[in-house]
């Protein structure tokens, strides 16, 4: 007792290597030395008990060391990732982006959103893979390994500017989590030159018989041909195509945009795609007459008008041409299965044809002239590909091909010198 009988003071609280007590928490402190050279102290608390705060303390101490030191953040993981997807929205395409939202809203903020971003494992998004594998589709069925791969991609990218942009992580927990065995990937069905023309003829009455047509011969993405202006395309002496653009939907809306690589590119045309397109073109003014006031004519005039179009005139949606062509694939199939009672009298063009994608259009156009012996680094500028390096990536299969076949080559030119040489 004090000599005024009143309780003695409580012995204030006492640092003890960097660690101590206030009120019911614990809390460590560390010098980091910041850019311009100042050491500073870094005040972290909220611990609940002194060896939290020590083992955090010794972390804080390595990282403050290597140059790694994060102040402590109460951000949330869905706090983070919604200031990351605005100033994200800079850097890539509008669909893209919504893509990226999507992924976000649906798998990730339901299931570890409230989590404090800081407090983020490996093992939690390890977990959180497994989660989704198991029941994150709709209505809880599975989703599948490639989908839970396209979330662990959104996450690494968001974690790693988390990192080295916004620096409120020291590591990134994504780079460490374990995602799911990628799925065994089924033979790709592609089509031969004959099954090509068999689907060009059997399209050649369809008012987007174009369409098709020209996916097949330059190898474009369908986004650019639904972008594709007349003004862009070249009929007379040396006849191109100008693809400066794509378009994608977001949300329902039609947007158009640069190219998926941001760059614009000629393609040559042949005289059979100058002759479809000059009748697509005569149809279309025909169509425009019939329509009279009704026509809907682009919202902007510039590029002169679009080269696809609906009845009407409003400019394309890309998943047209999509679901035309597995319709108009089904119709062929169909007229070609009552045909077929007796293979010896079908004619080739009324053979079946195997199921394929409208973008395996544009890998058949490629492989056919790799086959063909087209350079690589001329397949790859009408493909629109940033780099040869990725064609020959994606076609490596094709290139293989022609590879084991080289041997056979040299020894017949060495033939031809022997027999003809002087």
């Amino acid at each position: 007792m004090s000599p005024a009988g009143s309780p003695e003071p409580k012995a204030a609280p006492r640092l003890r290597n960097g660690v101590i007590r206030r009120g019911k928490t614990w809390s460590y402190v560390i010098r980091v030395t910041d850019a311009r050279g100042v050491s500073k102290p870094r005040w972290v608390g909220g611990f609940a008990t002194e060896a939290a705060a020590k083992r955090a303390r010794d972390e804080a101490r390595i990282s403050a060391s290597s140059g790694g030191y994060v102040d402590r953040s109460t951000v949330t993981v869905e706090g983070y990732l919604a200031e990351w997807l605005v100033g994200h929205a800079l850097e890539v395409k509008p669909r893209t982006q919504a893509g990226y939202a999507h992924l976000i809203e649906t798998y990730v903020v339901p299931r570890i959103g409230a989590m404090r971003l800081q407090a983020v494992r490996s093992a939690d998004l390890s977990r959180l893979y497994r989660d989704l594998l198991e029941g994150g589709g709709r209505d809880g069925r599975p989703l599948s390994a490639r989908s839970v791969e396209y979330v662990h991609a959104v996450l690494r990218k968001a974690f790693a500017d988390a990192v080295r942009t916004d620096q409120v992580l020291s590591s990134n927990p994504a780079e460490r989590a374990k995602r799911p065995r990628k799925e065994v990937s089924q033979p790709v069905v592609m089509w031969t030159a004959a099954d090509l023309a068999v689907f060009l003829a059997s399209t050649k009455d369809h008012r987007l018989h174009a369409f098709f047509w020209l996916a097949a011969a330059t190898g474009a993405r369908r986004g650019e041909l639904v972008n594709l202006r007349w003004a862009d395309v070249h009929l007379g002496e040396a006849p191109s195509l100008r693809l400066r653009g794509t378009v994608s939907v977001i949300n329902g809306v039609r947007v158009e945009g640069s190219t998926k690589g941001g760059r614009e590119r000629v393609v040559s045309i042949d005289p059979a795609t100058v002759a479809v397109l000059q009748a697509h073109r005569a149809a279309q003014e025909r169509e425009r007459e019939l329509a009279g006031r009704a026509w809907v004519d682009d919202p902007s005039q510039h590029g002169g008008g679009h080269v696809f179009r609906q009845e009407l005139g409003a400019p394309l949606f890309p998943d047209t041409p999509t679901a035309l062509m597995r319709k108009l694939l089904a119709l062929h199939n169909r007229t070609a299965s009552v045909s077929t009672a007796d293979p010896t009298t079908v004619a080739p063009e009324l053979r079946p044809l195997p199921l394929i994608r409208l973008h395996d259009l544009r890998h058949l156009y490629a492989s056919l002239l790799l086959k063909a012996g087209v350079p690589v680094h001329v397949v790859a500028h009408r493909l629109g590909h940033a780099d040869p390096s990725i064609t020959l990536r994606v076609y490596a299969h094709v290139l293989d091909d022609q590879a084991s076949q080289a041997a056979t080559v040299f020894a017949e030119v060495l033939h031809r010198e022997r027999l003809f040489g002087s």
